[in-house]
């Protein structure tokens, strides 16, 4: 028994270190530097004064192929990303992990995804970014206004099926943030639960 309690008491010990943190919309972004399959490294001071939506990716989970397969993520990068809007896709899958990806193995994912070329495909293995802002799903989104405050941590929409049909009848939280914040209007649900695969670190 004693051996048990202690096991127990070891384990509960053992959970701060894997706690995550919580970006809080209203509150600072947490800060990041991380280096994406072209050797670039991006930091957030990089997009000070710019808008940034970060997307949390893994090409194997199936929520992830939803919004991909079905172009819908891409259309979204595209649709932002000429509004001046910066767009960070990123994986933090440990090495050996489901959806880790080598830079050469990544810059050939984001060529069959047909990701937007202004999307940089960040590689976080450590987590350290991840656990940074929270991210537990893929995807799971975040949006940055211009004064580096996060205005909007969740789900992409509010239809948390695998299946890519209800994709058309779904609320984009993302859309409908990103047009708020950017016109200064406050964003109606700032936060939102994130669905999709879990987070491989």
């Amino acid at each position: 028994m004693n051996i048990i309690k202690q096991g127990l008491l070891a384990s509960v010990l053992s959970l701060p270190a894997l706690a995550f943190a919580v970006a809080t919309p209203g509150e600072p972004a947490p800060d990041f530097s991380e280096t994406d399959a072209a050797g670039d490294t991006h930091t957030l001071t990089d997009y000070e004064g710019e808008w940034l939506v970060l997307e949390w990716f893994n090409k194997d989970c199936p929520y992830v192929r939803k919004h991909y397969g079905s172009d819908n993520m891409q259309s979204l990068q595209e649709k932002y990303t000429a509004k001046d809007v910066n767009w960070l896709t990123i994986i933090s899958s440990a090495e050996g992990k489901q959806g880790y990806l080598e830079p050469a193995e990544a810059m050939a994912e984001a060529k069959a995804h047909n990701m937007h070329n202004s999307a940089p495909l960040l590689l976080d293995p450590d987590g350290s970014m991840g656990r940074a802002y929270g991210a537990k799903t893929t995807p799971h989104m975040y949006i940055i206004n211009p004064e580096g405050t996060l205005v909007y941590a969740g789900a992409i929409d509010d239809n948390d099926s695998a299946n890519p049909a209800v994709i058309p009848d779904s609320k984009n939280y993302v859309v409908a943030a990103l047009d708020a914040a950017m016109a200064g209007e406050p964003v109606e649900e700032p936060s939102t639960r994130a669905y999709g695969c879990s987070v491989k670190y």
